[in-house]
């Protein structure tokens, strides 16, 4: 099975090592592995704790800028791509990557928590009661939504853009060029397979406790370590089962229906709760929120420190980091076409949204029961065990033995995709971007999950999941601020490449020369598939191998790649710190005017022999072009794209002596 293994080496056996001495240290030293992953999550936070906070920060600044500024017009695609799902769709999809086990699991014990213990105000009273939901607001709101967006927008921009593998590494593509298939490129991706592996693992450990807590409530089953281990095993093997006998399409309904029926378990909440009194919660928390969000973005408590903000800020920031490439890639995915603007402004608002609606809901009810009928009792025992309190809190609502069961399989469920879901994106990474790599490496991945969390569970509890997260998380903070970096950078270049001496990226160079009675004639007889595929192979795939000759006999390596399934040939010339000259053709298609009823029935398409190039700009047809008329184009391309360097090496030289 492992021979069929389609793999990138160094980031597959690399990652697999650091893993493996992860788990090695809890398997083999399970005595001090508690006092050796405390003690590193201690350090780790002393030194670095005010770079995560610092790091999230800019992060939310940095994608605000791009969505805000001259960049947020660009496309995550080419600029004539248009998006592959409607916009209504494409919402709902990002509205369902908000929802997972985290909040399962916090929803009732974190705003309990923070209101019997706040950072500051006085405990069980109603400044308690506004901080703890401001904070609750803050940890899931639009600060974890910016460390997403950063990977999503990296993998989205470069990958559609650029054509590039979707890799962490390709995010890097205008710091490194061509060197991130080397040394660099290795190490970032096998930063985001640790980070991920440990953040699935965290994820997955909090389901497994609260499903073991669910069925201690419902059947009386001691939830032990044995039984919590055991947990891990049959979901993780129902996950595996999804990878190997390819049901994904089943799971993936499975988890829309599990989508469903925790929006329903909200609203039922809602309703049976004080319904007016949530409502008037949820806006004056909104407005807590934004009231405390610049000075909560950069509060470390440095003049009064406190374990509080290592326990649940850093931690939280911690777990977001290592989870981004999982959600990252996902919102990657579905995004291509959109806008800059357009992305950043849904995937920090819509699921973040949906969030804090879900954490009033749950949250405030929770408070509002401790404050009557649990006369505190509540509070008493999410504090003695977090994992217990939704099945606790249920205990005061109608129908609690209902409810507790649809929460523990909606637990599960959650726990089946996540695993599933992410053995594909890491999978993904170990590959060098391969998405079709058959189900024995997910079957790998899933299992690796599975016994990471099972590992931690035994050796160190909740104590040695935070601490593995955070460790993980520290090596992948520095990746993301490059990342945000190489964004700017990336941008920048396209935008002056489009504006180049006046030239909008849109405006093509004609295509000149060709008779107006042969335009015609391409106009009314539509090229067929056939004769697009011709046009490629013999005209345009010549022309471009002549001009690549001439490149390399003048001291300008360049090749030509010619991909006979996809009728696509293109130009590649290299560039010293540039993005690469690219001159391509392939072949699209799109649906003909229609002037009845019956042709629009018939939906008969034309299709074009289309440009594109390195920077996303919109290509144009060069059918019809002749073989001298194609080298043409490709020379007055080649020139602009010289004059575009140029600037930019000038701008450089230019500006050099401001930063030294």
């Amino acid at each position: 099975m492992f021979s069929t293994f389609v793999i990138n080496k160094p980031v597959f056996f690399g990652s697999v090592a650091i893993i493996t001495l992860f788990v090695g240290v809890g398997a083999l030293l399970p005595e001090q592995a508690e006092a050796i992953f405390g003690t590193l999550q201690a350090e780790i936070l002393a030194r670095f704790g005010w770079l995560y906070l610092l790091a999230v920060g800019i992060f939310l600044f940095a994608v605000i800028i791009l969505a805000a500024g001259r960049f947020g017009d660009l496309k995550l695609g080419p600029d004539d791509s248009e998006p592959d799902f409607a916009y209504i769709s494409w919402m709902a999809m990002l509205f369902a990557a908000g929802m997972g086990i985290g909040l399962m699991y916090f929803a009732v014990g974190e705003p309990l928590t923070h209101y019997a213990v706040p950072p500051t105000a006085d405990p069980l009273t109603a400044a308690a009661q506004r901080e703890a939901m401001s904070v609750t607001f803050f940890h899931w709101g639009i600060h974890a939504w910016a460390i997403y967006a950063v990977v999503g927008l990296s993998l989205a921009y470069f990958g559609y853009r650029y054509n590039l593998p979707l890799t962490i590494r390709s995010g890097l593509y205008p710091l490194l060029k061509h060197r991130i298939y080397g040394f660099w490129g290795h190490v970032v991706d096998i930063a985001a397979i640790c980070g991920t592996v440990f953040g699935l693992a965290t994820s997955l450990g909090f389901g497994v406790l609260q499903i073991s807590a669910g069925l201690e409530y419902l059947l009386g089953l001691e939830a032990t370590i044995t039984m919590q281990v055991g947990l891990i095993i049959v979901i993780t093997a129902i996950a595996a089962c999804s990878v190997v006998t390819g049901v994904e399409k089943g799971v993936r309904i499975l988890s829309e229906v599990n989508l469903g029926v925790a929006v329903l378990l909200m609203l039922f909440v809602l309703a049976v709760g004080p319904t007016s009194q949530l409502m008037r919660d949820f806006v004056q928390n909104i407005g807590l929120y934004l009231d405390t969000l610049l000075l909560r973005t950069f509060n470390i408590y440095a003049y009064e420190p406190t374990p509080w903000v290592d326990n649940w800020t850093l931690f939280y920031w911690a777990w977001w980091i290592s989870w981004s490439p999982f959600v990252g890639m996902f919102i990657a995915r579905i995004s291509r076409g959109r806008t800059v603007r357009e992305f950043v402004v849904a995937v920090l608002f819509i699921p973040a949204g949906f969030t804090f609606l879900w954490m009033t809901v749950f949250g405030n009810t929770a408070i509002f029961l401790d404050q009557t009928v649990a006369a505190g009792q509540l509070a008493k025992d999410v504090q003695a065990d977090i994992s217990v309190g939704l099945f606790q809190f249920f205990q005061y609502l109608p129908w609690p033995a209902v409810t507790s069961t649809l929460a523990v399989l909606l637990v599960s469920i959650f726990f089946v995709t996540s695993s599933d879901s992410g053995s594909l994106v890491v999978d993904t990474i170990a590959s060098g971007g391969e998405t079709n790599t058959g189900a024995a490496q997910r079957l790998f991945w899933c299992a690796i999950e599975g016994t990471v969390a099972a590992v931690l569970l035994m050796t160190g509890g909740l104590r040695a999941l935070q601490s593995a997260t955070i460790a993980t998380a520290l090596p992948f903070t520095f990746v993301l601020l490059v990342l945000v970096w190489a964004l700017f950078k990336g941008m920048k270049a396209d935008v002056a490449q489009g504006n180049a001496h006046g030239q909008p990226a849109k405006q093509a160079h004609p295509a000149t020369g060709i008779t107006w009675q042969r335009r015609l004639a391409l106009i009314i007889n539509a090229p067929t598939v056939k004769d697009i595929d011709s046009f490629i192979e013999r005209t345009a795939l010549p022309a471009l191998e002549s001009v690549a000759e001439e490149l390399s006999r003048r001291g300008r390596p360049a090749t030509v790649e010619h991909n006979a399934e996809a009728e696509t040939v293109s130009l590649n010339a290299p560039a010293e710190d540039f993005r690469n000259f690219i001159y391509g053709v392939q072949r699209k298609g799109h649906k003909l005017p229609a002037f009845s009823v019956f042709e629009a029935v018939k939906m008969d398409q034309r299709y074009e022999a289309k440009t594109f190039f390195s920077d996303g700009s919109k290509g144009y047809d060069i059918m019809g072009m002749s073989r001298e008329q194609i080298i043409s184009d490709v020379l007055f391309q080649y020139e602009r794209y010289l004059n575009i360097v140029q600037s930019e090496q000038t701008s450089l030289v230019v500006t050099a002596p401001e930063h030294s």
